[in-house]
């Protein structure tokens, strides 16, 4: 059976397939034209990334204090916190939340931490129906797809793509624009809400001051998730903390300013109970689901504690060369682009997905934009240390690392033979820069050797 890095490699074609690289790259260009105009609203925008960053660097500090303070502040609003080890216990753990209810449908905002435990497959086999409600979401769960991109569920498809897969799927017209595509997925989903059980939702963060879970969308579907069922489940990694509600201004702008380009989100909420006696609507229970998953020992990281100060606003997606040729998918794994690369083999393991660190031109874009100043090249290239520290590499690429290193330590060890050797050496792997390129030859001499024999 294949190894993830021969996917990987294999995946990477699609590189070469125009209409996806087309498809991509117009998309990422219109959240590019409009991240641009939304850090105009910033008058120092570097000022709020090291406020940020900062602020975040010291949450990661102290993550298990203020957890434990969201976790008596939420329990005083009755609110049920559960804490889950891994995957596997949280699964479990809102399997027992649906069977106390009684529940069968579940109506669920967008959620990366709901992918990342493989909620919905798992749900689906223990007879549960898990509906996706904002619209990227809806159309790649119709698809049997994942989603593309951190913020952008759908980014890979366009809108000839999702008329065609409507078509196929719910014989809508086969030309249908987006505007009638969007309304006619706002009638199905609407009958979903007010029938749905239970409602599943992510959180951009918990506020440890307050016991709330905040949340931010554009569609106003996360909002109808809380509002209609009778039980609210969030679901969310521990990292999402932040001290109080008064981090929020500057959390939410940043988030949206860099993630989307606009000046604030449509929809900012704070949830901080269920419903209380005196209203008339909302959830009558509220259950918070603390997922650890190897978060942990990425904060007991000297250096990559810094991934988790990550707002997964996507913009280190949308700014590296890579993901904007090879997509999403080529990763295969939940988190993709940089920050992916560099936290997913602490999340599942660096024998599987260390080929992942090696996935990057380390140019730096990605550390340029992020929010919260995470040195993602710098880990990535810590990444790459790890996994040759831990013998990961091939006979081959260790052996020929070895002899590089040899070779460039001096210069009269690069002067022992001459080029018609060296020249012979490179040609044992021809494809070492890619079959698109090829190296030049090196000359008979060394300059330094050169040298000597003209000024004897």
């Amino acid at each position: 059976m294949a190894d993830l890095k021969d996917i990987f490699l294999d995946d990477s074609k699609i590189a070469f397939d125009k209409k996806h690289r087309q498809t991509l790259n117009f998309n990422i260009s219109k959240y590019d034209e409009a991240v641009a105009k939304g850090k105009l609203r910033y008058r120092n925008m570097n000022l709020a990334k090291e406020r940020a960053s900062y602020l975040k660097g010291k949450i990661v500090a102290n993550l298990a204090a203020y957890l434990e303070e969201f976790e008596k502040n939420a329990q005083k609003n009755n609110i049920e916190v559960i804490w889950a080890r891994d995957s596997k216990e949280a699964v479990a753990e809102i399997i027992k939340v649906l069977k106390a209810a009684e529940a069968k449908l579940l109506v669920k905002s967008k959620s990366m931490i709901s992918e990342e435990i493989e909620l919905n497959e798992n749900l689906e086999q223990s007879g549960f129906e898990p509906v996706e409600t904002d619209l990227g979401e809806f159309i790649v769960q119709v698809a049997g797809e994942k989603p593309y991109h951190i913020l952008t569920p759908a980014m890979h498809k366009s809108k000839e793509d999702v008329a065609g897969l409507f078509h196929e799927k719910f014989s809508t017209p086969e030309n249908s624009t987006p505007e009638e595509l969007t309304a006619f997925v706002r009638q199905v989903l609407r009958k979903k809400f007010t029938s749905a059980d239970i409602g599943v939702t992510g959180s951009n963060f918990l506020v440890a001051d307050v016991g709330g879970v905040a949340l931010t969308e554009n569609e106003g579907n996360g909002l109808m998730s809380i509002s209609f069922p009778k039980v609210h489940i969030a679901i969310t990694g521990i990292e999402k903390i932040i001290p109080s509600i008064h981090d929020l201004p500057l959390f939410f702008p940043l988030l949206s300013a860099l993630g989307t380009g606009q000046q604030v989100t449509v929809y900012n909420s704070l949830i901080t109970s269920p419903k209380r006696k005196n209203e008339a609507g909302g959830p009558e229970k509220m259950v918070v689901v603390l997922l650890d998953n190897n978060r942990t020992e990425i904060a007991r990281q000297e250096e990559h504690y810094e991934a988790l100060k990550c707002l997964r606003c996507g913009a280190c997606l949308n700014a590296c060369p890579i993901y904007k040729n090879i997509g999403g998918y080529t990763y295969n794994t939940i988190y993709s682009g940089p920050i992916g690369s560099v936290i997913t083999p602490f999340l599942k393991g660096f024998d599987a997905y260390d080929h992942l660190s090696f996935a990057s031109t380390l140019c730096g874009a990605c550390s340029d934009v992020c929010p919260v100043k995470i040195p993602l090249h710098k880990l990535l290239l810590l990444n790459r240390k790890k996994s040759i520290e831990q013998h990961r590499g091939s006979f081959s690429w260790n052996t020929g690392m070895k002899v590089y290193q040899w070779a460039f330590k001096k210069r009269k060890n690069l002067d022992l033979v001459n080029g018609n050797v060296k020249n012979a050496l490179l040609k044992t792997n021809k494809n070492i820069l890619g079959k698109e390129k090829e190296l030049p030859p090196v000359a008979h001499h060394s300059f330094s050797t050169e040298w000597k024999i003209n000024n004897k």
